[in-house]
């Protein structure tokens, strides 16, 4: 009795692995794996390092992708890559104040420091002057 008990609980204890370690872990791998294959040109990236970037190419032959880092092209394994983010279109997402004309809160008061800062930094020079 006391050996069926400890071969129940060993068996037990495999099952609870499977399916709270073991398999969660494989489904997760497969949705990686998924991402991975729909990356394309243009799709912006976060490394596993945080590294962010704009796929430049993909090689599927040697499974690795070029990044463009702010003009820095970089070459990453295909599993370096941690989350993709879409391209974005420019066309279809035009900023508000280039359609209409008009400055919105935030830019009226932007520019509104930014001239206050400017009148600051005159006056400074005016005064060094003397």
């Amino acid at each position: 009795m006391g050996q069926m008990t400890s071969i129940l609980f060993i068996v037990v204890m495999f099952a609870f692995l499977y399916f709270f370690m073991i398999r969660p872990q494989r489904k997760q791998q497969q949705q990686h794996q998924s991402m991975l294959s729909k990356i394309k040109r243009g799709d912006k990236v976060t490394t596993i390092g945080r590294l962010h970037g704009v796929v430049d190419e993909v090689n599927e032959a040697d499974k690795t992708v070029t990044l463009d880092c702010d003009g820095i092209f970089l070459v990453f394994d295909l599993n370096a890559i941690a989350k993709i983010a879409p391209a974005e279109d420019a066309k279809t997402e035009a900023p508000k104040s280039a359609t209409d004309g008009t400055a919105t809160t935030s830019e009226a008061d932007s520019s509104a420091d930014d001239s206050s800062a400017a009148s600051a930094d005159s006056q400074a020079d005016d005064s060094e002057a003397k």
